[in-house]
């Protein structure tokens, strides 16, 4: 039987009631029976070849135990496609630093998960390979942009996952698949081989069943990275060492941008009754606007946009990805590029270039800039008056898949999540109740460098709700 999650397996591996072995039997046996319709997964290791991995890695801190990479996170063992024909079957030479410190305390790569294509997407239905599906309803999305990390994990295919967020591609898909997604502060855990969409905004963070999972992977990866220009200059932390359940003495506000009507009145008193879970173990809702909320949004479509035309200049046909044979150099890329972006990452191409364009710069990208900063600003002046913030981590639970055909209906998925990721601050997302019969997560956010408090936090409330 499947342990409930990573410390689970943990403490049974090393009381000798399981042994890693077991594990990779019992995540073998869900994804026959499961994947066929999850489709989660892009590469998967042969079962006994993860048994061999795991058996190396047996006397390592985490005894190895398997762990479910996101497609856009570079490994040694299994192609990095970003879920792109682009680099369809490219093996990158080196490994993201986040890899290569789990891989050195006991876990070993179990697969690489499926996502929009390049990170750029909310439902995982961008994915050249085709979509993954929800687990707790196949007609339905997992959201994205790490959706394949997300259904990975609620389906039981995988003990805990990684997945990269640029705008809330960990927190919301693990909000509409009912399990925890956590984005660490800007700069804590290197970005040194996650493919770049948007530099100043992409982060790697875990997937997991737990808080204390989360906490757990996060331990690990977190640390300065000279190989990274953005890592911030911090040591190590254990952040499971102290870990308890705490919220006495918080202050936690609620943004009124945050539950607007729309949200209909079943997720509205889902917040009633998370405020009420607050109050209960000591801690204080205080009403809160954010005023800037609605201008997250294009404000953060304009840098991402601006930011991913410059990453993806690199594919061109030349070096490492998909070639069209043509008769001169400037066809060949326009033919290679044309035939392997799908439609999302051409639209985001073309809106970043013309962002970036003479004439155009100051008014569009200069301006959006302009605004990230005055969010920033706004979150600081409310982390004055309040330890952390928190609400919905998306306006609906997980949509009908080809529902929202309209870009920008998809691009609303992400209202409450772009906000704290331009200012490069911490949030989780955790399981909180239901809407409409499925999950809908509870987002915490903290200021730069809070997550022992925001761990905490989402401790005490995993606890209180259930």
């Amino acid at each position: 039987m499947l342990p409930r999650n990573l410390t689970e397996a943990l403490r049974l591996i090393r009381a000798e009631a399981l042994s890693p072995a077991e594990v990779v039997d019992a995540l073998f046996r869900a994804i026959a029976e499961r994947e066929p319709v999850v489709r989660a997964f892009l590469a998967l290791a042969d079962k006994e070849e993860l048994k061999a991995w795991a058996h190396a890695a047996r006397d390592k801190p985490l005894r190895g135990l398997p762990l479910a990479v996101k497609d856009n996170i570079c490994t040694l063992e299994f192609p990095t496609t970003c879920a792109s024909r682009l680099l369809e079957g490219y093996r990158s030479p080196f490994e993201a630093t986040a890899v290569a410190r789990l891989k050195a305390a006991g876990l070993v790569v179990q697969g690489k998960t499926n996502l929009d294509e390049f990170a750029m997407g909310s439902s995982t239905e961008n994915s050249a390979f085709g979509p993954t599906r929800n687990p707790w309803d196949p007609t339905r999305v997992p959201g994205g942009s790490s959706g394949g990390s997300a259904a990975a994990v609620a389906a039981g295919e995988a003990l805990a996952a990684l997945g990269s967020d640029t705008g809330g591609s960990v927190r919301q898909p693990a909000a509409l698949c009912g399990v925890v997604g956590l984005r660490p502060t800007y700069g804590l855990v290197s970005r040194y081989g996650l493919v770049a969409f948007a530099s100043s905004l992409d982060t790697i963070g875990p997937i997991t069943r737990t808080v204390r999972d989360a906490a757990l992977l996060l331990s690990l990866m977190a640390g300065h990275d000279p190989k990274d220009s953005t890592s911030l200059p911090v040591p190590p932390q254990d952040y499971c060492a102290d870990l308890r359940p705490a919220l006495a003495g918080f202050r936690l506000g609620l943004p009124r941008e945050y539950t607007p009507r729309e949200l209909g009145p079943e997720a509205l008193s889902l917040v009633d009754r998370w405020c009420a879970a607050i109050e209960g173990l000591g801690g204080e809702v205080v009403p809160l606007s954010l005023p800037l909320t609605e201008y997250a949004l294009p404000a953060y479509y304009l840098i991402a946009s601006a930011e991913a035309s410059a990453n993806l200049a690199r594919y061109d046909g030349v070096r490492y990805t998909l070639r069209v044979p043509a008769q001169g150099v400037r066809e060949m890329i326009a033919q290679s590029r044309a035939l392997g972006f799908g439609p999302e990452v051409k639209r985001r191409i073309a809106l970043g270039t013309f962002a970036l364009s003479a004439g155009y710069y100051d008014q569009y990208y200069g301006k959006a800039q302009r605004v990230r900063t005055l969010i920033a600003r706004e979150f600081d002046e409310a982390f004055a008056k309040v330890d952390l913030i928190f609400g919905p981590t998306s306006p609906t639970p997980a949509f009908r898949l080809g529902e929202k055909a309209d870009p920008l209906s998809m691009y609303l998925s992400d209202l409450f999540t772009i906000p704290s990721a331009l200012a490069g601050l911490p949030a989780i997302s955790i399981p909180a109740g239901k809407v409409d019969g499925l999950p809908f997560g509870l987002q915490l956010i903290g200021p730069r460098l809070s997550e022992p408090k925001l761990l905490a936090a989402a401790l005490a409330l995993e606890e209180a709700l259930g």
